[in-house]
């Protein structure tokens, strides 16, 4: 994906279990590239939802995330950075429904990441009222691990206080874009 001028853009990818950061690590990111972000379309849709979500909406949401990224790919300033990536609503789908929509996973395999950024456990758990899984943690960050090793994709772990997690991303970062 290129820039409205041309340049191509490298696309980084936030990924981990709940409440591990990413939001706040993916902002922050963007900030210091003076980039584009681009948010987790799932936690609007849910909060827009008046009833529980369906596997169904998983598609949607899959859809609306891919759309957003390529939206915001064109004002990026050279990188990318992108709270979640498809990886999640596999794993999560998988978890929560026992199968993942085919589609899903045909888009994913179809997107290309320079960099996944994986957030460790290893912060504090705060309540939200779409967290559904406190005790899970380690869970998902062990699925999430194998899935983007299996799909074998630049992944660098991301673990530590946020200071922390900000200079090894960004140290992973630089890394990338030379």
């Amino acid at each position: 994906m290129y820039t409205a001028s041309g340049e191509k853009v490298k696309r980084i990818a936030i990924v981990g279990p709940e409440c591990t950061g990413k939001t706040d690590l993916s902002m922050a990111l963007a900030l210091h590239y003076h980039t584009a972000w681009v948010p987790e379309y799932a936690r609007g849709f849910i909060e827009r939802l008046e009833r529980p979500y369906t596997q169904n909406d998983l598609l949607t949401i899959a859809q609306w995330q891919l759309f957003t990224e390529d939206e915001l790919a064109l004002t990026a300033n050279g990188v990318l950075i992108c709270d979640t990536d498809l990886t999640v609503i596999k794993v999560w789908s998988e978890f929560k429904f026992g199968a993942c929509d085919p589609t899903i996973i045909a888009m994913m395999r179809s997107r290309t990441y320079d960099l996944h950024l994986l957030t460790g456990i290893d912060i504090p758990w705060e309540d939200d009222p779409q967290r559904e899984h406190p005790d899970k943690r380690e869970y998902f960050y062990t699925r999430y691990k194998t899935e983007l090793k299996a799909q074998g994709v630049n992944l660098m772990e991301i673990k530590g206080d946020r200071k922390t997690r900000l200079n090894l991303a960004i140290a992973s970062i630089d890394n990338l874009i030379g």
